[in-house]
C-alpha cells in the first residue's frame, strides 16, 4: 500500500521538472509519497492529501511533523471526491496523484481533471495492477482498467505508463 524509494523518487522528480507548487494527492497511507512530493515543493507550496483511515493519517502526520516539509502537507480526512467536490472551484492544482481506491480511479480522474491547468499532471499508481489489467475479474481489477481505457482515450489529455514497480500513468492535460 506504499510507494517505494524508486516511485518516490520518481514523484520527487517530476514535482521538480514540472515545477509545481499545489499539488493532491488521493491516498495518504503513512505519508511516503506525499513527504517524496512535498520535499520538492518550493518553500511556499502545498500539497494537500486526502484519506479516510485516521489510523494511517495519524502516522502521516507523525512523520510530516518530524521532516521539515511538514508545514507544506494538509491532511484532508474522509472521503476524497467529497473534499473535492466541497473545495472552492477555484482550487485548482499543478499535480494530482492518485493511489486510493482503485476501483474508483475513474471517478478520481473525472473530479480533479477540471482541477488542472493545461499542462498540469496526473499521476495514477498500480496502473499495471500486477498484471491484471490483461484479465481483469474483481472491482479493482475493473477500476483500474476502465481508467487506463478512459486515459488512452480520452482528447483531452496526453498519457504514457511507466512500468516503474506496478505502473505508473502519467497524465498531462492538453
Amino acid at each position: 500500500m506504499q510507494v517505494g524509494r524508486v516511485e518516490g523518487a520518481l514523484l520527487s522528480m517530476i514535482v521538480k521538472i514540472s515545477r509545481a507548487r499545489r499539488i493532491l494527492e488521493i491516498g495518504t497511507f503513512t505519508g511516503y509519497s506525499g513527504l517524496s512530493m512535498a520535499e520538492a515543493l518550493p518553500a511556499d507550496g502545498k500539497l494537500v492529501t486526502c484519506d479516510v483511515d485516521p489510523d494511517a493519517t495519524a502516522i502521516a502526520r507523525s512523520f510530516f511533523d518530524r521532516s521539515g516539509h511538514g508545514h507544506k502537507i494538509e491532511i484532508r480526512l474522509g472521503d476524497a471526491l467529497d473534499s473535492i467536490r466541497k473545495a472552492p472551484e477555484s482550487e485548482t492544482f499543478d499535480l494530482v496523484f492518485i493511489d486510493a481506491d482503485k476501483s474508483r480511479y475513474l471517478d478520481y480522474y473525472e473530479a480533479t481533471l477540471p482541477r488542472l491547468p493545461s499542462g498540469g499532471l496526473l499521476l495514477a499508481d498500480n496502473t499495471l495492477w500486477s498484471g491484471a489489467v490483461l484479465d481483469p475479474k474483481t472491482k479493482d481489477d475493473l477500476g483500474i482498467t476502465a481508467f487506463n481505457d478512459r486515459v488512452t482515450q480520452d482528447p483531452r489529455v496526453e498519457n504514457v505508463l511507466l512500468p516503474v514497480r506496478d505502473g505508473v500513468m502519467l497524465v498531462r492535460k492538453v
